[in-house]
């Protein structure tokens, strides 16, 4: 497989950075990402399949932004959707619906008592902290800083190279503490004592596992002072297992966030919690009421129904075992093909099996933006389509053997860039760039003619 037609995408992408800042509604889904010219822009998907407009055929990885874990068009929530889509989709009042997504909701998270709806993980974290400064009185975030993406609001936003915008007051509500290192939070809370509201963490990531007793001391240190813990399951939920990474973990926040894998791509997040500081948003307090999640599409039928198929999915089958099965049978393959030809060092599949990643080095084995620009390329150019390798319980087999193939077949640039250090002589234009900097790249993508 050759795939080197990329010309309807091209165009469209141009069109797209003339109506859209950034050409893309997420920052990750940016041409900036790919390749220059091989950012396909897509047509449709079916399992862990996706075609774009030019024709082309891709295994997909990171489907949806790691949303999508039960494969693209998933029949038993397609037929969920439609079930309920004829008899509307929003009213003035809750629905029946409603209460039965939050009980099932409620059977799957441990130690969590109340749950708020809505239609992105970002918005629910950012309610969590402020459940979290008004139940406490504090206004200072400590956050974990070797966890990249947390909200698309100020509190957080204002932590990152791409800050402008953000009040400095706002800025300087936030500290930052190291994973895995408790004396690092210690630290912080110690030097701010009394004043931090809540910690907001995820309880592992793809990368790192908890080392033993760090969630527990995190959730002690929380307990000594007086400090909300809040952990972000925005991938972890459903991805680790139907109760986050808080039900494998055993370590129970006080308040969690959830979007992504909880409606198989469909817009739908969610804030659980303790009842405590949920009812704090609520009709029942006697204290001042905190403004919680509220939103026109928030409880809308079809992604509550979408959500609702994917908890029956989950019971009935394992989607969890189906990715940590492909994932560990993808990782073991690309590394013995890295491994075969020496470059181990250079090139490797690294990470949970459900929630991989592939790392790229240059000669050096230092993190290589251009040695990525040269992977993404020769793997696009045979069928393969993603930043990551995160798997969906939807790859087969024959998906798993493509893209082992397809990594066999960059080996031979790869092993060249390596061997010359010039890896931008073998692909054209810019390289990739990460997502979340402050100056766009020198090189813009052409947006054509007005």
């Amino acid at each position: 497989m050759n795939i080197d037609n990329f010309r309807r995408s091209n165009a469209l992408q141009a069109r797209l950075h003339q109506i859209v800042p950034g050409g893309a509604h997420t920052f990750a889904k940016g041409a900036d990402q790919y390749p220059e010219q091989m950012a396909p822009v897509l047509l449709r998907g079916r399992g862990a399949r996706v075609w774009d407009v030019d024709g082309n055929e891709f295994v997909e990885y990171g489907m949806g932004m790691r949303s999508v874990t039960l494969g693209h068009g998933y029949e038993p929530v397609v037929e969920a959707v439609r079930a309920v889509l004829a008899d509307g989709l929003s009213f003035s009042r809750p629905t029946e619906l409603e209460l039965a997504a939050a009980e099932d909701f409620l059977t799957l998270v441990p130690g969590a008592d109340m749950v708020k709806f809505c239609k992105n993980a970002s918005d629910a974290t950012s309610t969590a902290i402020r459940v979290a400064r008004a139940a406490t009185g504090r206004e200072l975030v400590a956050y974990c800083r070797d966890q990249p993406y947390f909200s698309s609001q100020d509190w957080f936003v204002g932590t990152m190279p791409i800050n402008t915008g953000v009040p400095k007051a706002v800025r300087e509500l936030a500290r930052s503490f190291s994973y895995n290192d408790l004396d690092s939070l210690r630290l912080v809370l110690d030097e701010n004592r009394g004043a931090v509201a809540c910690v907001v963490m995820e309880a592992a990531t793809g990368m790192t596992e908890p080392l033993p007793g760090f969630l527990a001391g995190v959730r002690a240190l929380c307990d000594e002072h007086g400090v909300v813990l809040v952990f972000d399951e925005t991938i972890t939920g459903f991805r680790w297992s139907a109760g986050g990474a808080q039900a494998v973990y055993g370590v129970v926040p006080d308040l969690s966030t959830w979007g992504k894998a909880i409606g198989n791509g469909f817009p739908i997040a969610a804030l659980a919690g303790r009842r405590e500081f949920m009812e704090l948003g609520g009709l029942t307090t006697d204290k001042p009421r905190v403004f919680l999640l509220s939103s026109t599409h928030g409880a809308e039928t079809v992604s509550l129904a979408a959500f609702r198929a994917v908890v029956r999915a989950y019971a009935e089958t394992d989607p969890v075992g189906a990715m940590e099965r492909q994932g560990r049978a993808l990782a073991d393959g690309i590394n013995a093909v890295m491994s075969d030809a020496g470059i181990a060092d250079h090139l490797s599949v690294i990470g949970r099996p459900s929630c991989l990643v592939f790392r790229t080095a240059d000669a050096e084995g230092n993190p290589s933006q251009p040695m990525r620009t040269l992977f993404l390329q020769e793997i696009l150019r045979r069928g393969v389509l993603g930043q990551s390798y995160v798997v969906s319980a939807a790859h087969t087999n024959a998906d798993i053997d493509q893209t082992i193939d397809a990594a066999h077949g960059a080996v031979p640039a790869y092993v060249k860039a390596l061997e010359t250090g010039r890896p931008e002589d073998l692909f054209t234009g810019r390289s990739v760039a990460p997502a979340h900097r402050l100056h766009s790249a020198p090189r813009q993508i052409s947006a054509g003619p007005p």
